[in-house]
């Protein structure tokens, strides 16, 4: 939905939100990393470079975005059209495990909660604002711990499918000095997302 052809009618209710993920992807490009680590979920065999390549044709967009292959699950997919549309032409990889991050500036790329209304994809359940409440705090304070100790098979139910990304995170940020700032803490048709950025020492 974040993508406006995609969106369609909606795009402009989620203006906002893509105006956020550009000013992080901003931040992320302007460290000087050589190369960006794109972390998501979604079915990806192994860690993949800047040659794996996305299409939302599934989605009835006929777009393609990252290098020529067409592989990409629709999480890191998503994280390659963000980086194609900031311009960034260096080296990429694309992973849903646990990637070799030394030297990298990362992009997570996880959803919150698709059960947040009675309208939502996955219909209302009462425990779902609390539980995007919690990681949006956890974004906010730059709390690493709290990341890494999310509940995988709540995340499940609640149709949070990023919390694996966000578990991973969590694991490579700990005990690090974090210096973070929430941008967007949302949930347009009942669907939770967060935009943030953390510096790491």
């Amino acid at each position: 939905m974040i993508i406006p052809a995609i969106a369609s009618g909606a795009a402009d209710d989620l203006a906002a939100l893509r105006s956020a993920c550009d000013a992080a992807v901003s931040v992320l490009l302007g460290r000087g990393a050589e190369r960006i680590v794109v972390l998501g979920t979604g079915d990806l065999a192994a860690d993949s470079d800047e040659s794996a390549g996305g299409t939302f044709a599934a989605y009835g967009l006929d777009l393609h975005v990252g290098g020529p292959g067409s592989d990409l699950p629709l999480s890191l997919a998503v994280g390659a059209w963000l980086l194609d549309r900031a311009g960034w032409s260096g080296p990429r990889t694309y992973s849903t495990g646990v990637p070799d991050a030394d030297g990298a500036a990362l992009l997570v790329m996880a959803d919150g909660s698709a059960k947040r209304s009675t309208t939502a994809p996955g219909f209302l359940d009462e425990r779902a604002e609390a539980f995007d409440a919690s990681i949006a705090a956890a974004l906010a304070a730059g709390d690493a711990e709290a990341l890494a100790a999310l509940d995988v098979e709540l995340g499940a139910e609640l149709w949070a499918a990023g919390v694996p990304a966000l578990r991973t995170l969590g694991e490579l940020a700990k005990g690090a000095d974090i210096v973070a700032n929430l941008r967007v803490d949302v949930a347009p048709f009942g669907v939770g997302y967060w935009v943030a950025d953390w510096v790491l020492s």
